[in-house]
């Protein structure tokens, strides 16, 4: 199984629609809170969002849905990668609720070759998710630093590090 690509293997137009999905569960939505402090009654608290949002119930908060589409794109884009450099944006734009399936998928916008290190390369690309009835959620563009194939053959390959079994 593939885990991320080189600079040659990605081309301008590309979409890895990546698999498989992931129900949220208030569970995920309360720790993801909870560790990262965000306390936000919206997010935590039934009764006041039924009774004082837009809503109606509780919304699974932003960043969680951002670091799940994140971490879905990794086997796709960035599982080589030598850095993230930048997300550039990043918009929610429907609310996602406690039982609804995220997926995703990312499109290539561009690529360039670095111009410091001739063994790597720059890709710009925009991942989209969405809810399990297709209304997107959240779109965010970033920018990551990946190998190019003479990178990988310099640090052992494809699965660089990986020891060999002993009897």
């Amino acid at each position: 199984m593939q885990f991320g690509r080189s600079y040659e293997e990605f081309e301008v137009g590309a979409v890895y629609k990546h698999w498989p999905g992931k129900t949220v569960t208030e569970y995920d939505d309360h720790l993801f809170c909870l560790l990262t402090m965000n306390h936000h009654p919206l997010h935590l608290d039934a009764n006041y969002a039924e009774q004082t949002t837009q809503f109606g119930k509780n919304v699974v908060v932003g960043n969680y849905v951002y670091s799940i589409l994140l971490g879905m794109s990794v086997p796709d884009v960035s599982g080589k990668a030598i850095a993230n450099l930048e997300i550039e944006s990043l918009r929610h734009v429907a609310p996602t609720y406690h039982g609804d399936t995220i997926y995703g998928e990312t499109v290539v916008l561009d690529k360039w070759e670095s111009t410091s290190k001739d063994d790597r390369g720059i890709v710009h690309v925009e991942t989209k998710g969405y809810k399990q009835d297709g209304t997107v959620v959240c779109l965010f563009r970033r920018k990551v630093m990946v190998p190019k194939n003479n990178y990988l053959e310099a640090r052992g390959g494809e699965q660089p590090a990986r020891p060999e079994p002993r009897p």
